[in-house]
């Protein structure tokens, strides 16, 4: 993008250039490129800092991941009662294990980044506690439209946690923490697919 964007900048300046008189456009075309040049050096140099001390941006994420692996399980676990399906309770009693294991699977990762899974930033955990997503599926229960509406909302759920995975392992070099998002997506698709399958006939 910024490429095209200083081409778009640069042909009419030296358009100008040509068809202006000589003697007094150079002046005026130096000092912006004299400018221009200062504002991209200060913009580089603040990106480079915050890219240096964003250490915390992936960690925040990978306790958020955590948090948010932990809330999905135990609304997956409360579910199961009110889930009529027969098919979709055989999905969500794997979407529990999975979510299960892949909670206990990220302490270690976190560990090595120097975070503990029983001591995840409270604002995150609050963020994370699924309250809009369980008012949803209590608002289903009480409409009779809860399965469809729960294969719904977890499908979109995964897709969350698959983005958030995604962005972790593109701003991480932690080789522990890259094969647990790795190992982890491959296990959470299958599910996913199912889910997105799902359409209750009731």
């Amino acid at each position: 993008m910024n490429p095209n964007h200083n081409n778009n900048n640069q042909y009419p300046i030296d358009y100008l250039n040509q068809i202006a008189p000589q003697q007094k456009r150079p002046g005026a075309s130096n000092k912006l490129l004299v400018v221009v040049a200062v504002v991209g050096v200060i913009m580089a140099f603040v990106v480079g800092l915050m890219m240096a001390l964003g250490g915390s941006g992936p960690k925040e994420d990978m306790q958020r991941l955590a948090a948010r692996m932990q809330s999905l399980q135990t609304i997956s676990e409360e579910s199961q009662e009110n889930i009529k399906s027969s098919a979709l309770r055989g999905i969500n009693s794997n979407l529990n294990i999975f979510l299960s294991s892949a909670h206990h699977g990220i302490a270690e990762p976190l560990s090595n980044n120097g975070l503990d899974i029983a001591k995840i930033d409270k604002t995150i955990a609050a963020e994370e506690n699924g309250a809009e997503l369980k008012a949803t599926l209590e608002d289903a229960r009480l409409n009779a439209v809860y399965d469809n509406t729960y294969a719904r909302e977890m499908s979109f759920q995964l897709a969350t946690i698959t983005a958030l995975m995604e962005q972790i392992y593109e701003t991480t070099d932690s080789a522990s923490m890259q094969e647990f998002l790795v190992h982890t997506d491959e296990n959470l698709q299958p599910i996913k697919k199912q889910l997105d399958e799902f359409n209750s006939t009731d």
